[in-house]
Parts: structure tokens; sequence; C-alpha cells
């Protein structure tokens, strides 16, 4: 029998396995903008809102710059 520390042995989890997992339990939402499942609607209307959360992320990048 071989040991490996919790966390890391068995099977992992898929990406979507992750978002799903923690929008069901702690109702928090990853989405991409490039995700093929969302209408043009509804990607505009999660950039409006990553924009009104965090900015605009054109003028992120100009100001690291």
């Amino acid at each position: 029998m071989r040991w490996t520390p919790r966390g890391c042995g068995g099977q992992g989890r898929t990406p979507d396995q992750v978002k799903r997992d923690g929008w069901r339990e702690q109702r928090v939402l990853a989405v991409s903008l490039d995700d093929d499942r969302l209408t043009w609607p509804e990607r505009e209307l999660v950039r409006q809102l990553g924009e009104k959360l965090y900015g605009d992320r054109d003028q992120a990048k100009e100001a690291r710059r």
C-alpha cells in the first residue's frame, strides 16, 4: 500500500467540476467570456458585471506598463 498526502492521490476534479462545486457549495461563480455555452447577451452581462466589480481589463493592462 502506497501512502500519499491528503489531496495528492486518487482522482482529481476537472475545472468544470471545481466551478460547479464552488457554485453549489459557496455561491461563487467562475465564468469565462470564451465559454461557448453562453449566448452573446450572457457574455455581455458577465463582462459588464466584471468591469463594474473589478474595473476595466484594458485600463488595468495600461496601468501596469
